[in-house]
């Protein structure tokens, strides 16, 4: 019995076993002990003996070897007492507690290491009332506790068998012989039960055992060790779900390990390739690259590091996944660009009409490229209205250069990392699309178009824009850090063409560092030309048609454009057109007629009725209107000023859902007029007398800007004259206070506008001519341009007969 109840629990540290065996109650012959009042004090470390229970002893310590020998030679009693901390070497009368037990020693044993074991059994526990003497080893007086020993009843019964219900869970927890359950079952008595099970369980504080020890009522005691057997029972149950749970990963672990290798051996078998055999081809492919120096290192450093790791860990595939991006790079690997300016310039006008200002610069860098044989690319930036090509350019010019072409769309990006790439510390890492977009290319100097360029918007995970700043200085880009790749790459061989709708939101720092080309909305006369050369043909091929099956009249390309599309590129009009293709296809497949040539009078069968209409300028018949010109994102407008008059305050009301920057510029209007009334052959007292109303329709949609100042100026004095301006006139410019008259933009799509509203004279800023001078003549053919400079040439002009 007492060979398995050493088994049942293990001690706080291994200095000290214990083992269990017969209590004094139970029979077991210990003579005649006395109770000597004065005992030696043996101080234990981490070991508390209770009354009835033998446990061994190692002894070390000098002081306490002389103890053991003297006691030994004698009556062999003394007190065993614990010292309230494990790490005192030599405790002295203060660093013990005033709780122990009498024991006696039954046999020293000596260990082969040379070491004394003592082998001692609690008799009665007993409280130090001083210390007599401290060397050559501590003696006190002590008192003796008497024992509690209440006779059998029905509380102490159950006690008692929870106590046992609990000892008998942890030995099923700590996978202990079923004969450990047997001898637990089998114990008697109260006193023993309790001091055997708390002399052997384990617990994280000594003092929870001497609380137990120094309790003299049976029952609390009891109740004590009741609480420290649960706690014991529920760590216990912590670490088998532990033990579970790490058992489980080995046995996934060994499962994939054995799998591996089977998997390994088939490949070997089938003559695929193993992982060793993708390490060495990625060496192959390394030794063939012309990459400098730094990359090469690096790559050296990455490989042996993938060697290292398990083929069977995660981290292989990531490492993995990094070698050989770092291979696939094409370091150094440049396409031979095609100096053929003539040939350059052919191709740039087959794929595009008109946009001189862009094929120029191409041409003039490819001049350059050819004299120098080496120079930084440029950055361009195309901006101007949707649809008028900015990005098929891009492809274009790739085209024409002999290079390869990449696409990167900006629009929506907020994550500075899908410019620089992630971090390799991140799960699913990923390098930045720059780097990505260089890989897909094969080349180290292919054209990239960075897409809607303004539409990049920043938030808590960074700003893109900023990361582009490196990106598109020549100056820094030689050295471009990828996140991701986490070594430079030279981007200045790269062509950036980037685009946009509106480059007033676009960064500053950014904006400078590229060479603005706007890319202007198209005439209607270039339109046609556009759909004639480029359009026509497109949809013709797209939809299984014969040259001869769609023939559009040139009155009818007209018809589309001017009723049935409102923008300033032709993007609109490619889907008009796509539309008569496909109706004209439907036609074919039903073996119905398809007319030769579509007119004119036959748009509005393929299309359906107009849904484009343009105001047509009335010939400002009426006091108090005036025809403006605006620009729009979609092209040019004529816009209509209504002012009336009326008695009243001198008060000046603004309708037509107008913005700041335009309700500015009514005030300023009618501030110059009340400071000049002469111009308009007035009194200044009718200002304080006389309400003014402004008005643009279309209420609906919002306008603003400051082009409509001369506008609003001339309508004021036009309602306040009574007298209606000139026909055929239409107007652009912003004023000042001191009457000047200042240029505007987008003079190009407001002559268009004006062209199309049946107008013959633009009134606009002096400054405004050159703009003028550089629209193809064709263009402007029909039409009278009048230059001004100040507000009172403006009215002199629309007033004279």
């Amino acid at each position: 019995m007492n060979d398995i109840l050493e088994k049942i629990f293990s001690p706080s540290t291994p200095e000290v076993s214990i083992i269990p065996v017969m209590s004094i109650d139970a029979g077991h012959d210990l003579g005649e002990v006395g109770n000597p009042n004065i005992l030696p004090i043996l101080t234990l470390r981490n070991a508390i003996l209770f009354p009835g229970t033998v446990i061994p002893i190692t002894i070390g310590r000098e002081k306490s070897v002389k103890l053991i020998n003297t006691v030994n030679g004698g009556d062999k009693l003394l007190g065993a007492v614990i010292q309230n901390d494990v790490k005192t070497e030599d405790p002295k009368a203060e660093d013990i507690c005033n709780i122990g037990t009498l024991g006696k020693i039954i046999k020293i044993i000596e260990m082969p290491d040379k070491t004394i074991t003592a082998i001692v059994q609690g008799v009665k526990r007993f409280k130090i009332a001083q210390v007599v003497t401290t060397e050559p080893y501590i003696m006190a007086e002590v008192n003796y506790l008497s024992e509690d020993n209440p006779a059998k009843n029905d509380d102490m019964d159950i006690i008692c068998s929870s106590i046992k219900d609990s000892a008998l869970q942890i030995i099923k927890l700590s996978n202990l012989p079923q004969e450990a359950s047997f001898a637990i079952k089998n114990i008697e008595g109260y006193n023993f039960l309790v001091n055997f099970i708390a002399s052997t369980i384990e617990v994280d504080n000594v003092m929870d055992k001497v609380a137990i020890l120094e309790e003299n009522n049976l029952r609390e005691r009891a109740m004590k060790l009741l609480n420290l057997l649960n706690k014991q029972i529920d760590l216990l149950k912590i670490k088998d779900d532990i033990q579970k749970k790490v058992r489980s990963e080995i046995d996934q672990q060994q499962r994939e390990y054995y799998l591996n290798n089977q998997l390994k051996t088939i490949q070997e078998e089938l003559g695929m390739n193993s992982d060793e055999d993708d390490i060495n081809d990625l060496k192959k492919r390394a030794a063939n690259k012309n990459w400098p120096d730094y990359a090469a290192k690096a790559f050296d450093k990455e490989i042996a590091k993938l060697e290292k790791i398990n083929t069977n860990s995660p981290d292989y595939n990531v490492q993995y996944s990094y070698v050989e991006f770092l291979v696939d790079l094409p370091w150094n690997e440049y396409t031979e660009d095609n100096l053929d300016m003539k040939n350059a310039q052919k191709i740039l006008d087959e794929d595009h009409y008109g946009l001189d200002k862009v094929k120029e610069r191409i041409i003039e860098y490819l001049a350059v490229l050819k004299l120098k044989g080496d120079m930084k690319s440029p950055i361009l930036c195309l901006y101007g209205p949707p649809g008028v090509g900015k990005t098929s350019l891009g492809k274009s010019i790739a085209k024409a250069l002999g290079r390869e072409y990449g696409r990167i769309s900006l629009g929506g990006l907020h994550d500075e990392s899908e410019i620089r790439g992630h971090r390799r510390t991140y799960i699913g890492a990923m390098p930045g699309r720059i780097i990505n977009t260089i890989k897909r290319t094969g080349s180290s100097n292919p054209v990239i178009v960075l897409d809607e360029i303004e539409k990049v918007s920043d938030d808590f995970k960074g700003d893109p824009a900023s990361a582009l700043l490196e990106v598109l200085d020549p100056e820094q880009n030689t050295t471009f850090h990828d996140n991701y790749l986490d070594i430079d790459y030279d981007l200045s061989k790269v062509l950036f063409i980037t685009t946009a709708n509106n480059i007033s939101t676009i960064h500053p720092a950014l904006r400078d560092r590229m060479e603005m080309i706007e890319v202007s909305g198209y005439l209607a006369e270039e339109k046609v030309e556009i759909a004639k050369g480029y359009l026509i043909p497109k949809q013709t091929e797209a939809h299984g048609l014969k040259p001869e099956n769609l023939n559009l009249s040139t009155k009818a390309i007209e018809t589309i454009i001017d009723q049935y599309t409102r923008e300033s590129g032709v993007r609109s009009l490619d889907k008009q057109i796509a539309k008569i293709a496909r109706m004209v296809a439907k036609n074919i497949a039903l073996e119905d007629p398809v007319k030769e040539v579509i007119d004119e009078a036959d748009v509005k069968e393929y299309l359906g009725l107009p849904t484009n209409f343009h105001d047509i300028q009335k010939g400002n018949e009426a006091p108090g209107v005036v025809t403006g010109l605006a620009w729009t994102q979609v092209g040019g407008e004529v816009l209509f000023v209504e002012c009336s008059i009326c008695d009243g305050k001198g008060s000046l009301t603004t309708t037509g859902n107008l913005g700041d920057v335009m309700k500015e510029s009514t005030i300023i209007a009618r501030e110059y007029l009340k400071a000049h009334p002469q111009l308009i052959g007035v009194d200044t007292k009718l200002f304080f007398k006389k309400d003014l109303h402004i008005h643009v329709p279309e209420g609906a949609v919002p306008k603003d800007g400051p082009s409509a100042g001369i506008t609003m100026v001339c309508a004021m004095a036009s309602a306040i004259k009574g007298k209606a301006i000139k026909s055929g006139i239409a107007m652009t410019g912003e004023i000042t206070l001191r009457g000047r008259v200042l240029p505007v933009g987008g003079i190009k799509e407001k002559i268009l506008a004006a062209k199309r509203a049946g107008v013959d004279t633009i009134v606009l800023c002096k400054e405004n001519e050159k703009d003028i001078k550089e629209i193809k003549e064709i263009y402007v053919k029909g039409l009278t341009f009048h230059y001004v400079e100040t507000i009172a040439d403006v009215l002199k002009f629309v007033f004279e007969k």
